[in-house]
């Protein structure tokens, strides 16, 4: 051992400093003097007991009985796989069985992802108002994944970011946990489902880190045109607010759906997308970050801190990776349309049917693969919310819908179009059912002091 260090202890220790000489195999270790515990006292972290899923909260609160004699058709589930009529192509799982038989993915992945791969991603997304290289994309374990990045590398505790209501209830389990306030700007189903931008722009302040878009929009199915966006942008640009753009949803729609990064001139966007919903495989946990930033706005630093939040964990699967370029490339357009016409059709069957049920607004969805309900509660007083409304529906009809307020949103449920389509129309059925039976019209009394 170095002599000056051993005269170092020796000197502490004749002087009092609280230092312990421990012996182990011939060396000496300085150790603190320390208290013992007296009894066992672990407690989860800060980040745990913050850690709280809406949805989760607001399910397992609900006594879901299905009626014995209907069998159940949950229209909750955001999962396009559960009923097995919605299969991903051939050619997604050939490049999959192509990847494991090679044997060249097996190893470890770079946390950011294979360059090869991420320069797959950037070749289908590039576009001459958003040009993409490989650098420009970290590939991720699922979208959400993504999300916690984007989130992560742009806020500190005690900053706030800016949360489309009602919105995908991931993006507050994720920043409460970490500190950071979720403020709440407001969608409009009168407009589809617009963005109320004065709203927007009133919850605005100096800590104010990320502004998320949800486009097209879970829960609502809506997709926000190129004006409309224009004009968020506008709203992020004079502020000098980023974008946090949740794009999971990119091109299942029935109408023109722009990224915002293609319209954006100045304000840098953080778009997160996936393999999961479009190519109808949630389960195998490929998301991405597409970095749009040509005015340099990011620069190295954002780059980094995503490098460096990507190595809390080893990336994607890397069987994924291996199999993305030839996904990318060659799934057939036919497979994208069939999807599409299939989620429209369905939709248009649910808005249609439920448009003629007194007391549910339906509003008619445009994209994704969701439509939202609104009830007129007033003329349903057996219940008391839109958790009761949708728990009863549960027990007497075997058919559950999400209570919008787990998306913050009370008085909406929300219902998944993905079902097959003699589900969707019994499913609609039986919701005319239930609603005929409970919905009560206004009374005599009440027009009368109306007039």
């Amino acid at each position: 051992m170095d002599v000056i260090y051993i005269k170092y202890l020796l000197n502490h220790a004749m002087h009092g400093h609280g230092i312990h000489h421990v012996n182990v195999k011939g060396s000496l270790y300085p150790t603190k003097a320390k208290s013992r515990r007296q009894m066992w006292d672990v407690k989860p972290s800060e980040m745990a007991v913050n850690t709280l899923n809406p949805i989760r909260a607001i399910v397992d609160g609900m006594k879901l009985t299905p009626n014995p004699e209907k069998p159940m058709i949950a229209l909750s589930i955001g999962d396009p796989t559960v009923f097995g009529n919605l299969p991903t192509d051939k050619s997604v799982l050939q490049a999959m069985k192509d990847a494991i038989d090679s044997q060249k993915f097996n190893g470890y992945a770079p946390s950011v992802g294979y360059l090869k791969s991420r320069q797959a991603v950037a070749n289908f997304y590039s576009c001459p108002e958003a040009p993409l290289e490989g650098e420009d994309v970290i590939l991720t374990s699922g979208c959400s994944q993504a999300i916690e990045l984007a989130i992560s590398v742009l806020c500190n505790r005690g900053d706030n970011i800016l949360v489309p209501c009602p919105g995908f209830s991931l993006y507050k389990t994720l920043a409460v946990s970490i500190g950071i306030e979720v403020k709440l700007y407001n969608l409009l189903p009168e407009k589809s489902w617009e963005a109320d931008l004065q709203h927007m722009e009133s919850l605005i302040d100096e800590r104010t880190s990320c502004l998320i878009v949800t486009n097209p929009s879970n829960p609502c199915g809506s997709v926000f045109t190129k004006e409309h966006l224009e004009k968020i942008l506008k709203v992020a640009s004079k502020h000098c607010i980023p974008i946090l753009a949740d794009e999971i949803y990119t091109n299942m729609v029935s109408c023109s759906c722009p990224s915002i990064a293609s319209l954006s001139s100045d304000v840098p966007v953080l778009s997160c997308g996936g393999l999961a919903k479009r190519w109808l495989v949630p389960g195998w946990r490929m998301g991405w970050i597409l970095i749009h930033d040509r005015n340099n706005v990011f620069g190295s630093e954002i780059r980094q801190g995503l490098v460096k939040l990507s190595q809390r964990i080893l990336g994607a699967c890397s069987i994924v990776q291996g199999a993305l370029e030839s996904i990318l490339n060659d799934t057939p357009q036919s497979f994208y349309s069939s999807t599409i016409s299939f989620l429209k059709s369905n939709s248009e069957i649910c808005f249609n049917k439920l448009c003629t049920v007194p007391g549910l607004n339906p509003v008619m969805p445009s994209g994704a693969m969701y439509l939202m309900v609104g009830i007129e509660m007033d003329h349903f007083p057996e219940f008391k919310n839109d958790v009761d409304f949708t728990e009863r529906m549960v027990t007497e009809q075997s058919v559950f819908c999400l209570p919008a307020s787990a998306f913050e949103y009370p008085n909406f449920f929300r219902i998944v179009v993905t079902v097959p389509e003699e589900m969707m129309v019994e499913a609609c059925d039986r919701i005319q059912q239930f609603c005929k039976h409970y919905y009560r019209p206004p009374s005599r009394d009440s027009n009368d002091l109306d007039q």
